[in-house]
């Protein structure tokens, strides 16, 4: 690691010292910014708790996947589907020729592997149910008959940032490639599906907790006004209550960490 960080340095150098134009910043004081695109999702295992009325259990390192829309002129080209796919949006503010302040909306969609086995522990008491009994660490298969469970509209991170931007490359006036990083936190706002031992829940639209994130990522200048970004976005999420009924009573609760990859489209203007 120490020696990779070491030739990103001095690549950093290099290219600063063979800059074909002088760097100029591209985001300077009293701009405006705003960008859209899509993302892909990585997320880590983690223990899912559910507590209602007549169970209290937690499944132990649940596995989960992103579930990105296939690459195609529908959705992506289509005004009115442009929302469907995992996508990320953000508005901007230049303090300096460096920083600046965004409020954004990050679409992630997380689904739990179905019919993996997972450690679980705790209750049921439900009568009607063929699942019902304690439970200490054992075994149990994550099968449809059991559990459904996934933020697929979405796992919504709405968040602000402040960024600072480097030039690293000029090749003239209007195309330079730069050095974007970042740091952000806010609150996470789901719609999760979940239907648990072949009841189906009722969900919502639901504040359930918070996140905070770190981002690098490099941009391109393409003239005045427009840009080209890819980024890698890291966090960590906590969500203490995620409504998975109609009724208080029933709710679950996670924390995991995530990783997401953005290519973002951008445009940079003056009020």
């Amino acid at each position: 690691m120490g020696r990779f960080l070491l030739g990103c340095l001095c690549l950093l150098i290099t290219i600063k010292a063979f800059a074909l134009q002088p760097i100029i910043p591209q985001f300077k004081k009293g701009q405006c910014f705003f960008y859209w695109g899509y993302n892909r999702g990585f997320f880590s295992a983690s223990d899912i708790h559910f507590k209602g009325n007549d169970y209290d259990f937690t499944l132990k390192q649940v596995k989960a996947n992103d579930r990105q829309s296939k690459l195609a002129a529908d959705p992506y080209l289509k005004i009115d589907q442009i929302t469907i796919p995992q996508y990320n949006y953000r508005l901007g503010f230049c303090l300096t020729d460096q920083y600046a302040v965004s409020f954004g909306f990050d679409h992630m969609k997380y689904v739990m592997n179905q019919n993996q086995t997972v450690k679980m522990s705790g209750y049921i008491h439900d009568t009607s149910s063929i699942y019902q009994g304690e439970f200490n660490d054992q075994s149990v298969v994550l099968s449809g008959n059991f559990l459904e469970f996934e933020h697929t509209d979405g796992l919504n991170y709405l968040n602000a940032e402040i960024t600072r931007t480097d030039g690293l490359l000029a090749f003239n006036k209007q195309f330079q490639l730069n050095m974007v990083s970042g740091l952000g936190a806010g609150f996470m706002y789901p719609r999760t599906r979940c239907i648990l031992m072949n009841k189906n829940l009722n969900d919502q639209w639901h504040v359930s907790g918070y996140g905070l994130s770190c981002n690098l990522g490099v941009n391109l200048s393409l003239g005045k006004h427009f840009y080209l970004q890819s980024a890698a976005k890291m966090g960590w999420i906590n969500m203490p209550n995620i409504v998975v009924s109609g009724f208080k009573a029933d709710r679950a609760s996670q924390y995991f960490s995530f990783l997401q990859t953005q290519i973002l489209l951008g445009y940079r203007f003056r009020l």
